[in-house]
């Protein structure tokens, strides 16, 4: 595994590796200079918690959510599809290896926890249970909380975190993605006492998480397979364009073609708009919805920004008339898109357009995210794009950045 990625070499006298990281710890919070530079992944984050003002003192959480907030949580994650794959790959290791595997949803909550009681003990008094957000933001440089930001593999050893509390800790972190869309569905850890560090752990966790992903992919295709028999005796009966998709809006079959592998996801009673088809009230049927045109005739589907209420609206317009609210920063998104035209933007150059810079892909990655699951096939990724079935009326972006003004 890459040195980058990985807290210890192989053979490295781990007291005093320790001692020189809490000499460069000390040295980073009282601006003297440092004995050795920390690795790229360390220094980022510690340059994120002293502009935040993190206190490196600091030794308790924020409070967790309530039970019945990380029951909703669990049952609302993909990734409790794969506990048991990934209890039985990694929760028996860290059991041995004086670890607790940790698994959080994309906000940084803890779902899951499984391994070795003392640790568990431990981990209690930190606040590290259940229900507690293991962010930055919370809890300073960790692995948890650092791979949330960097969006790839992290390992930490002693004084690497920020926060002092958790010197005497050791963890491995990597991030789970949906294998569909590439959202970030959460954090599966292992984490530990210091002296426990191995070089090799972020690349069992890696391994772990590349198993559960492909877990994923498996189950995501079956589902859709198993609707698609639901599916074909149900667009014979329909007249005009129609289609089935699951739960999440992933298209399993259709009756013509309308343009997207994927739409807004359904909500019962409320109607939405489906480029190809029109407007539809999503029809329950097991495993997802049927989707079909309310009108037989071709509407042509255009997307505009009206920018007059507040919150701002996108309005979508075909054989009827929809309206989404949109946060300013979605507004500033879908303003950025709508004026790029069929080429799109990557999440480097929307956040450019967005922010000024480029350093917030990783935000700019949430937000497109979460507006897709409202707008649906109208918006693609890959690059980021509107859909070309689509009539655009281009809004400026500058237009959208005046509503920030008092």
């Amino acid at each position: 595994m890459d040195d980058a990625v990985c807290a210890v070499r192989r053979g490295v006298d781990l007291r005093h590796h320790a001692r020189l990281l809490h000499r460069t710890h000390e040295a980073m919070l009282t601006g003297h200079a440092l004995p050795v530079s920390p690795r790229g992944v360390v220094a980022r984050s510690w340059t994120r918690m002293r502009a935040d003002g993190h206190d490196p003192d600091r030794t308790t959480t924020d409070h967790p959510v309530g039970i019945e907030a990380l029951e909703q949580r669990r049952r609302a994650s993909p990734l409790g599809s794969v506990l048991r794959g990934l209890r039985s790959s990694l929760a028996s290791v860290a059991d041995e290896a004086q670890h607790i595997m940790v698994v959080t949803d994309a906000d940084g909550v803890v779902l899951w926890r499984d391994g070795c009681n003392g640790v568990r003990h431990r981990a209690d008094a930190l606040g590290f249970a259940e229900g507690a957000t293991w962010t930055e933001t919370t809890v300073g440089t960790n692995a948890i909380g650092t791979a949330l930001v960097e969006r790839a593999p992290v390992q930490l050893f002693s004084a690497e975190h920020y926060q002092r509390s958790l010197h005497p800790w050791t963890c491995a972190a990597a991030p789970v993605h949906d294998p569909r869309t590439g959202a970030l569905l959460g954090i599966v850890d292992i984490s530990g006492p210091a002296a426990t560090v191995h070089p090799a752990a972020v690349a069992l966790v890696g391994m772990a998480v590349r198993l559960a992903e492909v877990d994923l992919w498996r189950q995501r295709e079956a589902g859709l397979e198993a609707l698609r028999a639901v599916a074909a005796p149900l667009l014979r009966g329909v007249p005009g364009p129609a289609a089935v998709v699951d739960r999440d809006g992933w298209v399993a079959a259709v009756s013509a073609a309308i343009g997207t592998d994927r739409v807004a996801v359904p909500v019962e009673g409320e109607r939405c708009m489906v480029p190809g088809i029109g407007s539809c009230l999503p029809e329950p049927v097991p495993g997802g919805w049927l989707l079909r045109g309310e009108e037989l005739r071709a509407v042509p589907t255009r997307l505009r920004l009206d920018l007059r209420p507040r919150p701002p609206h996108a309005v979508v317009e075909g054989s009827t008339v929809w309206r989404y609210p949109l946060t300013l920063r979605h507004a500033e998104l879908l303003a950025a898109l709508m004026r790029a035209g069929p080429a799109g933007l990557d999440a480097f150059a929307l956040s450019a357009a967005v922010f000024g810079d480029d350093r917030h892909a990783v935000a700019v990655r949430a937000e497109v995210s979460r507006l897709r699951r409202r707008l649906g096939g109208i918006l693609l990724s890959r690059p980021y794009r509107i859909a070309p079935n689509i009539l655009v009326e281009p809004c400026d972006p500058a237009a959208v950045r005046t509503l920030r003004e008092p």
